[in-house]
């Protein structure tokens, strides 16, 4: 990337009845009878609507989250810096748990980051395209944002591919708390269970997707119920609430107990994942749902693992399933399976969508995308990252083997992109929203040190595994870094190379080419220059049809442009047309769907048996005196090459497609 690059970038109410001077007490009565129960039914729709959507939100937001009880207090007492089992080490992790989700969730996440909003859509790319808007910023500084927030969205398929296989292996593993005998079977049933889940993928979830809200409200509500059970017998564990309990902790453990942050970060894992999902359910459901429900039955049951473990020392080898009654064991296996796999199921579909947004906003190239719901647009799938998520996954149950073994590698990943979302979040605050350097110093110092506290006590996990997040990470940030880079490169080339539109135009007032019934459209990076297969298609055929369009697709850093305002046209000399459609980064480009708005513009419509699409095919060489290294100029002519055609992309009608090919040095 560079500055040219970044800055390419940055670029139903309530009607009531009011009484009038006229109107006798009766009528005036009844109108604010009729106002009020109108008033009370617009309420009961409005909170039938926000229960319904905040149980939705509970299958998608928050199944990453919801799975943490299931290894988070095992960890802490038995990883690599295992913590002594004594009251007040018992005492000071749950208090830690607690506040941990208070400032880092509650307060962060749910009550600040989720008003950072891009047009109603939340996640990294969104806070990234606001920060970029900051007036008056250097190039480096829009570099540097830039730079944070693919990287940001680089760490994300690290979760996507351990969030699966930390959660399954976790579940599963409650089987050998049943009897030893199922521990050979825990491996090749994990396996078994996320290959059946990503070779589900095609089909979509739009047939079982109703189902994950209920299941997961029930599986917090099991959570909550099996923790209260336990507190009954040491009511006293409530008292962890007090953070006087984590600053004993840290007084007593000191390095020991800043390592066991390690383990504690587990609890929150997941907690940024409200954010990426606001713009499916809006931010209202999913801040009632962590608080009114979610945040209170997962604290219940990390106290309840608490009393038991007070009750009983020796059930820190797996405190969550030996909180179940023996009896209901296998049923929880079973209901813990079903919870990991839609927590896994939601982090593979926001893998997909965050592709699908990275390909709009031009840092990936066109790759198959397919729609699996006819209702539901932002229900996509796509083979390439599905298959190679589930390639890592099976490499790292292998790998690891046990979910103790995992957990080394997972935290790392969640608590950097937590850090750059407080940096983004800052300048958001401090540039767009105005707040003065007092407000913007205490919001960073507040949450940054909490981020930092997680983020170092985990890079101790760096050899045991925690590398892994962060090798994927930066494999991926190169690859959409490099493709950023080399289409900027690509852009100016054409642009060096093009000749402006006006002089072409004035020339063929002097005469020019035959012209030939129907459409031509050229397809263009460039609205003022000719189009090189234009160019192409007059030097081998030495033509132009009656009417040609420029057709001008630009991404936008915003989430959608409503159809109204999709499609400018403009008409020019000599039978020309400029058209430009513009799309947000999680619409669907659809061309011919956008050239049939074309005749309620004042143009004639687009007859598709009457019209042909010019597109150029480029083919890249190296340069001699490159502009980016040779090995990133390799990378980028890897994927260009591999990259889905436009033709696909665009959906336009392949009989109706002339490619014409030209050679590019970067």
């Amino acid at each position: 990337m560079d500055a040219t690059t970044v800055n390419q970038l940055a670029k139903s109410s309530v009607r009531t009845h009011s009484a009038g001077a006229g109107d006798t007490p009766q009528q005036h009565q009844s109108a604010y009878n009729r106002s009020m129960v109108h008033s009370n039914n617009s309420d009961s729709n409005t909170k039938s609507h926000l229960l319904t959507t905040a149980l939705a939100a509970m299958g998608v937001v928050y199944g990453d989250i919801g799975t943490s009880p299931l290894y988070t207090m095992k960890e802490v007492f038995n990883g690599p810096h295992a913590v002594a089992v004594t009251p007040a080490n018992l005492l000071g992790i749950l208090s830690l748990i607690f506040w941990a989700l208070t400032i880092t969730v509650t307060f962060k996440y749910v009550m600040f980051i989720t008003r950072a909003d891009n047009r109603g859509e939340g996640g990294i790319m969104a806070l990234t395209a606001l920060a970029l808007r900051t007036r008056n910023a250097s190039p480096r500084l829009l570099w540097l944002l830039s730079a944070l927030g693919i990287f940001g969205a680089a760490l994300f398929y690290g979760d996507a591919v351990i969030t699966p296989a930390m959660s399954v292996l976790s579940a599963v593993e409650g089987l050998e708390v049943a009897t030893p005998l199922f521990k050979p079977y825990v491996v090749p049933l994990t396996l078994f269970i996320l290959t059946g889940l990503f070779i589900f993928q095609p089909r979509g979830t739009a047939s079982i997707g109703a189902l994950f809200g209920p299941v997961m409200m029930f599986w917090f509500g099991t959570l909550g119920a099996l923790g209260a059970w336990n507190i009954l017998k040491h009511p006293n564990i409530l008292a962890a609430i007090n953070p006087w309990y984590a600053v004993h902790f840290f007084n007593e453990n000191r390095g020991h107990g800043f390592l066991a942050l390690g383990a504690v970060v587990l609890a929150i894992t997941g907690g940024e994942a409200l954010y990426a999902d606001m713009g499916h359910f809006g931010r209202r459901p999913i801040k009632w749902a962590w608080l009114g429900y979610v945040f209170p039955c997962l604290y219940l049951n990390y106290l309840g693992q608490g009393a038991l473990i007070l009750d009983n020392p020796a059930a820190v080898k797996n405190p969550f399933f030996l909180l179940v009654p023996e009896a209901l064991l296998l049923p929880m296996v079973v209901l813990a399976t079903a919870a990991t796999i839609i927590a896994s199921q939601a982090v593979i579909s926001g893998a997909f969508s965050l592709t699908s947004q990275a390909m709009q906003l031009g840092y990936c190239p066109r790759i198959q995308v397919r729609f699996t719901s006819e209702r539901e647009k932002g229900q996509i799938y796509i083979p390439n990252i599905n298959w190679l998520l589930l390639a890592a996954v099976i490499v790292l149950v292998l790998g690891f083997k046990t979910s103790s073994n995992l957990a080394a590698a997972y935290g790392i990943a969640v608590t950097l992109t937590m850090m750059i979302d407080t940096v983004l979040a800052f300048v958001v605050v401090r540039a767009l929203w105005n707040w003065n350097w007092l407000q913007a110093g205490l919001f960073l110092a507040l949450f940054i040190v909490v981020d930092f506290a997680f983020f170092s006590a985990n890079l101790s996990k760096i050899p045991d595994g925690g590398w892994f997040p962060l090798v994927l990470g930066l494999g991926v940030f190169i690859l959409l870094s490099t493709w950023r880079r080399g289409r900027a490169l690509l852009y100016e080339k054409l642009q060096r190379d093009s000749m402006p539109l006006d002089a072409f135009l004035k020339s063929l007032d002097y005469g020019g080419p035959q012209r030939v019934a129907g459409t031509g459209i050229f397809m263009t990076t460039n609205p003022d220059g000719v189009p090189r297969a234009m160019l192409h298609n007059l030097l081998h055929n030495k033509v132009l049809h009656e009417r040609v369009i420029l057709l001008n697709v630009n991404a936008k850093d915003i989430p959608h442009i409503p159809e109204a305002e999709r499609v400018r046209v403009k008409a020019l000399p000599q039978g020309f047309w400029q058209v430009i459609v513009d799309y947000g980064f999680k619409d669907e480009p659809d061309i011919p769907a956008a050239l049939e708005r074309l005749g309620e513009l004042g143009m004639e419509p687009v007859e598709m048996m009457e019209t042909s699409f010019f597109l150029g095919r480029e083919t890249i060489v190296p340069n001699t005196v490159p502009a980016m290294p040779l090995w990133r100029q390799v990378i980028f002519m890897w994927m260009f090459r591999n990259a889905d055609t436009a033709t696909a992309y665009f959906k336009i009608p392949t009989n109706r497609v002339v490619e014409l090919g030209t050679q590019v040095e970067l």
